[in-house]
């Protein structure tokens, strides 16, 4: 498996972290119970932090679709290298540090960690057109 799969494979892993994590802090605001019904309501309002993770886990899935095809065409396409690399590597740790940054209510840092990760997927991307 080349670097560039393994670092998608571990991105995949993030993602599965960011749908879990605000659903268990969700559970712990509404109980089993309501989770375990049809949910017709909206329920109690949602906590700071539940909500933040929830908008952390939308703005990961904003971008990642365009990760796993951008990866995906550099490897089908032989395009790998040093780009493509680097670019998997700040995806996917300026994805994992947005996280916490989000989640914590961090501004600005939390914004230039997001250009990171941005960052990487257009260096993936510039290795597939160039």
């Amino acid at each position: 498996m080349t670097l560039e799969l393994l670092l998608l494979s571990w991105t995949l892993v993030l993602a599965v972290v960011q749908i879990m994590l605000p659903a268990a802090f969700r559970n712990r605001e509404t109980g089993l119970a309501y989770n375990a019904g049809p949910r017709d309501d909206d329920g109690p309002p949602m906590g700071r932090i539940t909500a933040r993770l929830f908008r952390a886990q939308r703005n990961l899935f904003e971008t990642l679709p365009l990760f796993i095809g951008a990866i995906l065409i550099a490897h089908v396409g032989n395009q790998l290298g040093a780009l493509t690399a680097w670019g998997a590597w700040l995806y996917l740790l300026g994805r994992i540090a947005y996280l916490p940054l989000y989640a914590l209510g961090v501004p600005w840092l939390r914004s230039m960690v997001w250009g990171v990760s941005l960052l990487g997927l257009g260096l993936v991307i510039l290795a597939i057109i160039f």
